[in-house]
């Protein structure tokens, strides 16, 4: 009987460490096989996906689209003319920093209006952190 007993607790210990472990970053690839082009629903994409602070957006795209990163009522005007940063190395990696709504467009004229906008949603980062369970049986050595 010992025997189930101690399979019964090994597979207790791997369920509490699978519910703790620490939540790993993730790199996106804008657009996935696409990339960052013209005739991809982008919001379609991002409502597919939960970002959080520590992950990447990555844009790879050709030399004819940019990426800025604007604010709200710039994303609505599509206007690139205050962008906060703006990419034009067709691989840019920009890390989410902070939770919040970043937006990004694609500064070529007509691009933007054309859908080549993306609005991401982060939310905070998940705890890495696990708070150790008292053991009620523990008692101290005297």
């Amino acid at each position: 009987m010992a025997g189930v007993h101690g399979l019964a607790a090994a597979g207790l210990v791997v369920l509490l460490l699978a519910a703790v472990a620490p939540a790993f970053a993730v790199d996106y690839t804008v657009g996935d096989t696409s990339g960052w082009s013209s005739g991809v629903d982008y919001d379609t994409w991002a409502k597919s996906k939960t970002f959080s602070v520590g992950d990447s957006l990555v844009f790879q795209y050709s030399m004819m689209h940019t990426v800025a990163e604007v604010s709200s009522a710039d994303y609505s005007a599509c206007s690139a003319s205050n962008s906060i940063q703006s990419y034009s190395d067709q691989n840019t990696k920009i890390a989410l920093t902070k939770p919040g709504t970043r937006y990004f467009i694609c500064g070529t004229s007509g691009h933007c209006s054309g859908g080549m906008k993306l609005a991401v949603t982060v939310s905070a980062a998940a705890a890495t952190t696990p708070t150790p369970a008292a053991s009620s049986s523990a008692r101290p050595v005297r």
